[in-house]
């Protein structure tokens, strides 16, 4: 990996070099390597509340008088896997990852949500090596054109948020569930088929290489054959 070269494409220099290899660590490369190199889990959890935080705080000071519920919603489409994956993908970051062989043969370079955890990690690992100041600074920066569209209504749904709403606004009591029908393929590359159930009845089914994915495709298949006009 060539941490200078991924320094410019993200424009910020680590003081402390180990935080970005850390966050560019994933833990299938501990596996096959048998070493003690630690992996960017923890950084993960670190940058996903300060990721969270900042989102915040941008929407708070640009939505003015938006409801709670509204800036909620928001929130939701910018701090969620696709938006985290898409701009990993922009700042090439799945081609510095130091990932183990199975794994990068099974298109883990791509995956979303290693790419999410990644992106998630970096902005962890910046708060500890340069303060709020620093983090803030690259969320604000490099996720701009994502909370742009967010603010304008111009981004990807969130079909999960979406099915609620409609579910809700029918004025009926509905219990909303995503059932795992089954998971194919190896424990490194596997896919999971998930059906959405409401009230006892199948809506629509998906798949996808994270169980959040497939739960966002069954609920855009039920949205897009109107299933939810039965309630």
């Amino acid at each position: 990996m060539n941490k200078k070269e991924f320094e410019k494409i993200i424009g910020y220099t680590f003081q402390n070099a180990d935080y970005l290899d850390r966050a560019l660590t994933h833990s299938s490369f501990n596996k096959e390597q048998n070493t003690h190199h630690k992996d960017n889990e923890r950084l993960e959890f670190l940058g996903d509340a300060f990721f969270d935080a900042i989102v915040s705080v941008e929407l708070f000071q640009r939505m003015g008088p938006a409801t709670e519920g509204k800036l909620t919603k928001t929130r939701a489409l910018i701090v969620c896997e696709k938006s985290l994956a898409q701009v990993a993908r922009t700042l090439h970051v799945g081609q510095f990852i130091n990932m183990g062989h199975g794994e990068e043969s099974a298109g883990g370079r791509q995956k979303d949500s290693i790419l999410a955890d990644a992106m998630e990690a970096i902005i962890g690992a910046m708060f500890l090596d340069g303060g709020y100041e620093a983090a803030e600074k690259f969320v604000v920066r490099v996720f701009r054109d994502t909370i742009d569209k967010a603010v304008g209504g111009k981004l990807f749904s969130d079909y999960k948020s979406e099915v609620q709403e409609l579910l809700q606004k029918k004025g009926s009591s509905v219990t909303i569930t995503y059932e795992i029908d089954r998971e194919e393929g190896p424990a490194h590359d596997k896919t999971f088929f998930v059906h959405l159930e409401c009230n006892g009845q199948i809506l629509g089914n998906g798949s996808g290489k994270s169980k959040k994915e497939a739960e966002q495709n069954a609920a855009r298949e039920a949205l897009e054959r109107g299933e939810l006009n039965v309630f």
